[in-house]
Order: structure tokens, then C-alpha cells, then sequence
């Protein structure tokens, strides 16, 4: 305990919060330990209030971890203030995620009654469900920055330096109140039985466990990934919550639709059967796929000196979206036709006469 207190005054001398706060959880644990619970939940209350804010995001960015051979950093770093986020979720995921946030705040609590901290998490589904935007509102609703490892850089051509680089992400985030991310987790996280994977990348996996298991439950660990049946089978153990996130479904697609058009004029609303037909068309689409389509017609509607937006600019962009933007005029012409919308309509949106519409549709 004496050595806690040494440290952290030296930290305090040294104007090094990052030290201060990482030996003062030290004696908190400790003091818990001795059943001390009452000081303990004090230390943490000093640390959970002021311990965000006393490192600045320049002390953060100045501190952060590089790769010795490329001098590049190996994290980055999100600050949930300069950001309002809303993220609309399947009811289920919402659910999880809410009770996660919850138990990081009430986590002296859930610790002072002997019960093990859910500080783990892993998140897993298709790319762009909207992973990474949870990690972020998480990040936003406890105010702790977001420390997302960057596997580009992390990731080393000299045999030996990405468990070091690992390493050192996982000290970096120990010392200081944040989120450690791990986005695209797979990268370093594959079953080490994989025959494609050389020795090398094995040994990574057997640090990063490590790392994984000494890391403190003071802290937070997200992990995220888009391919879950490529983990190794011992890191699924490592996390307390995992998270299976979905495909957003009928009132999610409204929703998101409503939230991206937000800052445009739109109604969405005035044909209810058009509307349905458009959640139908992206009842398959990602929130960030959705996202793409609404601000490509808001996009288009500027462009053309519109001030607002309806639902056949949607049907519009989802057609470009699916089609990769390799189509004629032609096949954009039926495939409106053919989902409901007028033919005078069809020839204001495209700039075109209502007889090319008729002689196409005739063809």
C-alpha cells in the first residue's frame, strides 16, 4: 500500500495524472481487499469524476503509443464531447447495450458487494451495422474517451514487434480512465489452429490473451469484429458480454430514415404505401448503407436546387446503390414504373420528356 502512495505522489510532483490515477486505482483495489470499502468507494469517486477530464485530449494524443519501426501511432483516439450521438438499435441490442452502460456506472457498487465487473465486451455481426457507432455512444454516455487500436499500424512487418505493439496498447489504455477498442478484431485474434497462419501470428494470440487477462476491470474493453467463426476459441471466454448485432427491421429503417434526412427537408410520410415499399426495398440494407442512400438524395436535391426530399429520390439512390452505379436510363425508368411511381413523376425526377418515359415503358 506504502508503495501506492509513494507512486502516487511522485506521479503528483511530476504533473503525471496518467500515473496518479493509475496507482490510486492500486490502492483502491487494496483497500478493498482489506475491507477498507467506504475509503475505497471514495478514491473511485474522485477518480470517476475527475479523472476523465484531468488528462486533456492533448495530454492523450502526446502520451499514445507508436510502432518502433514505423514511428507511426498505434491508436486513436475519440473524444466523446465533441459529439452528440443517437444510435437507433434492434430493441434486443438496445437492451444489451443499455444494461453494459449501466454496469460501467454502477460498477463500485457491483464491486463492493463481491460481484465479478461485466468490463468486457464483444461485439460481432456484418460490416456496417453499426459497431463501431456503439462503441462510440458508449464511449459518449460514460464520457470516457475511445482508445481504438489501429490494427494498420499495429500490425508489424518485424518479427516480435505486433506483440510488442499489443502490449503497449494495453498499457497505455490501463494507465488512463478510457475504452480500449479493438475494432476488426479477427485480424489478431484468429484460431491458432488456422493452417494459413504462420507461427508468428500465433504468438500474437497468446499475448494478446494475456494482455486481455491483465488488463484492469477498473478499465473498459470493447472488442468488435465481422467475422466471429475466425476467434480463437479461448478469447470468447476473455469477454463478459457478447453482443450479436443485427439487422435494423421495419421501425428501425423509419427511424434511420428520419434521423440521416434530419438536417433536410423531407416527408417521408405522405404516402404510406410508397413507404413501405421502401423499407421493403431496404429491409436488407445496413444503417450505413442507409445512411450512403439518404445522403446522396439530400446530395442530389441541392444539387438540382430542390429544398427537399421525397421518397422517390430514395427508390432513386437505393436503384444506384444496388446497381454499383452501372445501369441505363433505361432500367432506371422501369424500375420506378414498376415500384409505383407516376409517369409525370418519373420525368420531373430524371429531366426528361413524358414521352421518352411512355416510349420506354412501351419498348
Amino acid at each position: 500500500m506504502y508503495t501506492e502512495i509513494i507512486k502516487i505522489i511522485e506521479g503528483g510532483l511530476k504533473c503525471e495524472p496518467a500515473k496518479v490515477i493509475q496507482y490510486a486505482r492500486k490502492l483502491a483495489d487494496k483497500l478493498t481487499e482489506e475491507g477498507n470499502l467506504q475509503l475505497a468507494k471514495g478514491i473511485r469517486n474522485v477518480i470517476d469524476n475527475k479523472g476523465a477530464t484531468t488528462l486533456s485530449m492533448e495530454q492523450l494524443i502526446n502520451t499514445a503509443p507508436v510502432d518502433t519501426e514505423s514511428r507511426l501511432s498505434i491508436v486513436d483516439i475519440f473524444n466523446p464531447s465533441e459529439v452528440n450521438l443517437e444510435v437507433i438499435l434492434p430493441e434486443t441490442v438496445e437492451n444489451k447495450v443499455f444494461d453494459f452502460i449501466k454496469h460501467i456506472e454502477n460498477k463500485d457498487k457491483i464491486k463492493s458487494l463481491g460481484f465479478p465487473l461485466q468490463s468486457t465486451l464483444l461485439l460481432y455481426g456484418a460490416p456496417g451495422v453499426g459497431k463501431t457507432t456503439i462503441a462510440k455512444y458508449i464511449s459518449a454516455q460514460t464520457k470516457l474517451p475511445l482508445v481504438t487500436a489501429r490494427l494498420d499500424s499495429l500490425i508489424s512487418s518485424l518479427l516480435g514487434n505486433t506483440s510488442k505493439n499489443i502490449r503497449r496498447v494495453f498499457e497505455y489504455a490501463d494507465s488512463k480512465p478510457c475504452i480500449l477498442f479493438l475494432d476488426e478484431f479477427d485480424a489478431i485474434a484468429k484460431a491458432r489452429d488456422d493452417q494459413h497462419e504462420m507461427g508468428e501470428l500465433k504468438r500474437v494470440i497468446n499475448s494478446l490473451l494475456q494482455n486481455i487477462d491483465q488488463f484492469s476491470h477498473n478499465n473498459i474493453l470493447i472488442a468488435a469484429t465481422n467475422h466471429p467463426e475466425l476467434l480463437d476459441k479461448a478469447i470468447w471466454r476473455r469477454f463478459n458480454s457478447v453482443i450479436e448485432v443485427s439487422q435494423p427491421g421495419t421501425e428501425g429503417i423509419r427511424k434511420l430514415l428520419s434521423l440521416y434526412a434530419n438536417n433536410y427537408n423531407h416527408d417521408f410520410s405522405s404516402d404510406k404505401r410508397k413507404m413501405d415499399k421502401v423499407i421493403h426495398l431496404l429491409s436488407q440494407k445496413t444503417p450505413s448503407d442507409i445512411r450512403s442512400i439518404v445522403t446522396n438524395a439530400i446530395t442530389q436535391a441541392i444539387i438540382g436546387n430542390r429544398d427537399k426530399i421525397i421518397i422517390d429520390d430514395l427508390l432513386i439512390e437505393n436503384f444506384q446503390f444496388e446497381k454499383h452505379g452501372n445501369f441505363t436510363s433505361d432500367e432506371l425508368i422501369k424500375y420506378l414504373n414498376d415500384n409505383g411511381v407516376p409517369k409525370l413523376q418519373i420525368a420531373d425526377l430524371l429531366n426528361v420528356s413524358i414521352r421518352q418515359i411512355r416510349n420506354n415503358l412501351k419498348d
